[in-house]
């Protein structure tokens, strides 16, 4: 597929778009460096960039900060517009949509040949058809916050790492808590918990050649069954993240003794809760059904554009920004979770346990399917995850319902596979 058919298709698609500008802040030449950029790291940048040593003539670096938000939205129409910049910070999840329209290039040799240190399933999320097409910036992933002293009362040192011990614990940690209380909060309209589950016990999620969905095959259906059982048993509330009014102060009074969530979490958790709660949590693992339980990588990855105007330039800023001195000033001026494993020593995050358990997580780590229509569908088998616990779906149906609609989503797929493309 040419870049020029992609980008018709892609402008086609921005058409049902509601009030959508073509134009983009990386259209004009004004000799810099353009690099698009995220969030805390956006924020963090120039102080980052002022650290690197750069050679006297690399041009100069234009940050353009995008929220979150509406990130995904701008790359899209930069591609369609001709106005993406030189080079960005994206979300893992868009590697492969980005790659399939053929907006980003892949990596040089001298950059691929320089990430034998990361954590291998970020790598291979960002890995397409054999290609590299992205650099791991920073990685992160999921695990359990637990409550220590909660855990200790029902009698554990910390939660079980196997499904079967685990749950028994949730059990015991739910009467420790009192009535009323429950022992993990997994919000309904979020997806990770399931995916974890399903990760966890091997699950594919998609067929081999990505064009249908597994979502029937024992794996899923025996995660499914065992993500409904948590419900089921009454060990997490029926309820979605909006109908949990302030997380910290639920989890400080003891509502939920567990909360699933990502590394940002570890700097919530300091800021939220009172300096003398901060000995009574902690960080491990998800549960597998015989040991540590896998969970999907993220983080955020650099690109450079097929379109850069100065690609030399931007590989050699890349290759800057995730040398071992860039990461750890990364790490202490955004607390994200290095993508180098050996910066994890100078860090100090490998000595302490609530960082530590992050780096068990991500070795353990699994990538999800690297299909453009990934986030439609893990949309869609959750809303149907929620009308199975609800009780409109049996564990069987709702798992021939999730297929049925991943089919549909990947009819393209299909097609193009059907026909060679």
């Amino acid at each position: 597929m040419t870049y020029l058919a992609t980008r018709r298709t892609v402008l086609g698609a921005l058409a049902a778009l509601p009030a959508v500008s073509l134009t983009g802040c990386g259209a004009a030449d004004d000799g810099q460096l353009q690099f698009w950029a995220m969030g805390n790291e956006a924020a963090a940048l120039p102080d980052l960039l002022a650290s690197i040593q750069r050679a006297a003539n690399a041009p100069p670096v234009k940050v353009q900060p995008l929220p979150w938000s509406a990130a995904h939205e701008k790359l899209l129409t930069g591609f369609a517009g001709g106005s993406l910049p030189d080079m960005a910070q994206i979300g893992n999840s868009w590697v492969a949509e980005l790659t399939a329209i053929g907006a980003i290039a892949p990596l040089p040799a001298r950059i691929a040949g320089a990430l034998s240190g990361q954590f291998p399933a970020v790598l291979d999320t960002n890995r397409i058809n054999g290609a590299l097409q992205a650099v791991p910036w920073y990685v992160d992933t999921r695990l359990h916050f637990y409550r220590r002293d909660l855990f200790a009362k029902a009698g554990y040192d910390a939660p079980p790492l196997t499904w079967p011990e685990w749950k028994a614990a949730l059990h015991k940690v739910k009467a420790a808590a009192g009535q009323g209380n429950y022992a993990i909060l997994m919000p309904l309209n979020e997806y990770e918990h399931l995916t974890t589950f399903a990760l966890s016990n091997g699950a594919s999620l998609l067929s081999a050649d990505s064009a249908h969905g597994a979502f029937a095959q024992p794996e899923f259906v025996d995660a499914l069954a065992f993500y409904k059982s948590i419900y089921d048993e009454g060990l997490a509330p029926i309820a979605s993240a909006t109908q949990i009014s302030n997380v910290w102060q639920e989890f400080q009074r003891g509502f939920f003794s567990v909360y699933p969530s990502g590394p940002w979490t570890i700097g919530d958790m300091k800021e939220r809760l009172p300096p003398e709660f901060q000995d009574r949590w902690g960080t491990v693992p998800n549960p597998g059904p015989k040991g540590i339980g896998a969970a999907a990588p993220g983080g955020s990855s650099l690109v450079v554009f097929k379109t850069a105007r100065r690609p030399d330039a931007a590989w050699d800023l890349v290759a800057k920004l995730i040398g071992a001195d860039a990461q750890l000033s990364l790490q202490k001026l955004t607390g994200d979770l290095p993508a180098e494993r050996s910066i994890w020593d100078a860090a100090g995050l490998v000595k302490d346990p609530k960082f530590a358990a992050f780096g068990q997580q991500l070795d353990a780590a699994r990538a999800l399917p690297k299909v453009p229509e990934w986030e439609r569908i893990v949309s869609e088998m959750q809303v149907v995850a929620e009308r199975m616990v609800r009780g409109q779906f049996t564990v069987t149906e709702a798992a021939k319902e999730m297929d049925k609609r991943a089919d549909r989503l990947l009819e393209k797929r299909r097609w193009m596979l059907e026909r060679g493309a």
